[in-house]
């Protein structure tokens, strides 16, 4: 179990270190001179030498693989520079904003696998019933309306409308509301689908039959062996779909004026805020490699086979 954990920490490291590459060769081969954003950024009309002198500081006079190499230490100690506005470390600023990024995230991810998970069940074992069609009527809506479309539809009907939840700022758990259902609702409709599909895939199975055959009433033959079974691809995708919600938040964040780090980084853009421009790109890339091993772990324990198929190869 060990080394199963061990070969999936040592297979993060290469993506993590061409994570940087691409991003600090995405900057360096950017028409942006991160000077002359500083000095945009603070109203200063700068002379060829303050550039100059800027850029030395920066360390842009260096090659780049030098700069690469800068990079990664810096990363690891989470030095990621000063931001070009405020003058204040990246890291202090982000972690003022990541925090409510990451709880709106982590409550839509817990909000869409509370939902989608009995819809698509039942949907998949009751095929062609009444919770069959709402399943497939969710994923159709919530797979074609667009994040931010749906986001002021919900501030329509439930703040403008019907006056019964706020909209923007995070003074109470009822600010969490629309925001988290406007994350959450693209995530339920892919759910229900993948897991019904996968129910009724399952559902064919022959140790469904042994089971039935055997006398086993259909609470164990579901519980225990059909929703195990049919859970682990949608547990496979989670991964993904947290750093999804990290990176997707960015709109949702913008629409509810949400204080997080996505519309933080927004704003970085419009200011040319090159720090925390590649600040946002590293600590997004982490959040994947990091929520995608934790899926692999967990999958480790639901299905050990998982383990197994991996020891065969080591």
């Amino acid at each position: 179990m060990v080394q199963f954990i061990l070969k999936r920490v040592s297979m993060i490291i290469p993506v993590y270190l061409f994570a940087i590459f691409i991003t600090f060769g995405m900057i360096h081969l950017s028409s942006v001179d991160p000077a002359e954003a500083y000095f945009s950024a603070a109203h200063i009309h700068a002379t060829d030498d303050m550039l100059a002198e800027k850029r030395h500081e920066l360390g842009l006079d260096q090659p780049f693989i030098v700069q690469y190499a800068k990079g990664v230490v810096d990363t690891l100690t989470l030095n990621l520079g000063k931001s070009y506005v405020s003058n204040q470390p990246v890291w202090n600023e982000i972690s003022l904003r990541l925090v409510p990024t990451l709880l709106l995230s982590i409550i839509s991810l817990i909000l869409a696998v509370v939902i989608s998970v009995p819809l698509g069940f039942l949907a998949g074992i009751k095929k062609g019933s009444g919770i069959d069609h709402l399943s497939r009527f969710l994923s159709f809506v919530g797979a074609s309306i667009p994040s931010f479309w749906l986001g002021y539809l919900f501030i329509y009907f439930f703040a403008v409308k019907l006056n019964l939840l706020p909209v923007g700022g995070m003074e109470d758990w009822t600010n969490y509301i629309l925001p988290a259902l406007t994350l959450a609702f693209p995530l339920i409709a892919i759910y229900t689908r993948l897991l019904r599909v996968n129910v009724m895939e399952q559902l064919k199975e022959p140790y469904v039959q042994f089971a039935r055959t055997r006398g086993l009433k259909p609470a164990a033959i579901y519980g225990k062996h059909l929703l195990r079974n049919s859970i682990s691809p949608m547990i496979a995708g989670l991964g993904m779909n947290l750093g999804h919600l990290l990176t997707g938040a960015i709109i949702v964040e913008v629409v509810f004026s949400w204080p997080g780090f996505g519309r933080y980084f927004i704003d970085a853009i419009f200011n040319r805020d090159v720090p925390v421009i590649r600040a946002y790109i590293i600590i997004a890339a982490v959040v994947y490699l990091l929520s995608n091993l934790l899926v692999d772990i967990i999958q480790m324990f639901i299905n050990p086979r998982i383990y197994r198929k991996g020891s065969q190869f080591r």
